[in-house]
């Protein structure tokens, strides 16, 4: 009886510390759009290789927001992608948005560039300038056959 009693105190430990895991991952995955104190801005990538809806958006190596949605536009066959900046964050309305990688193993991010414009993006804006997803296969392919575009 008394191992009874153990065991389903160790299984009762076990759940508690597993909820505080899920509530824990909960918050910071920030559930995308919509959370409190972020603004959203629009961009159009012609590829979003990589980026996933909770993808970074860093400015000079500093994560200032999450990517919120991504959604494949049937008229033009670019991504676009709802991105959901931390309050107090201007951005300049001439700024460039990249997809970029923290290397050949690393993950995907959105960078955003900043321009030299005095005007800032406001909520619900796109940016203008946008470089999507390098393929590193397609660069390699480029190399090999001697920087002719096989594409």
């Amino acid at each position: 009886m008394r191992e009874s009693v153990i065991e389903t105190l160790t299984g009762a430990a076990v759940l508690a510390v597993a909820a505080g895991f899920l509530v824990y991952m909960t918050g910071i995955a920030g559930a995308g759009t919509g959370r409190a104190g972020t603004y959203e801005l629009t961009a159009s990538f012609r590829s979003a290789e990589g980026v996933i809806a909770g993808s970074d958006i860093r400015l000079a190596g500093v994560r200032i927001g999450s990517v919120g949605d991504l959604t494949l536009n049937p008229e033009t066959y670019r991504a676009d992608v709802t991105l959901a900046i931390d309050e107090g964050i201007e951005i300049p309305m001439d700024s460039v948005v990249v997809v970029a990688s923290e290397g050949l193993l690393g993950g995907t991010f959105v960078e955003i560039v900043p321009g030299g414009s005095f005007d800032t993006l406001a909520p619900g804006d796109a940016f203008t300038t946008t470089q999507g997803a390098v393929s590193l296969i397609g660069l390699l392919t480029q190399f090999v056959s001697g920087g002719e575009d096989l594409r």
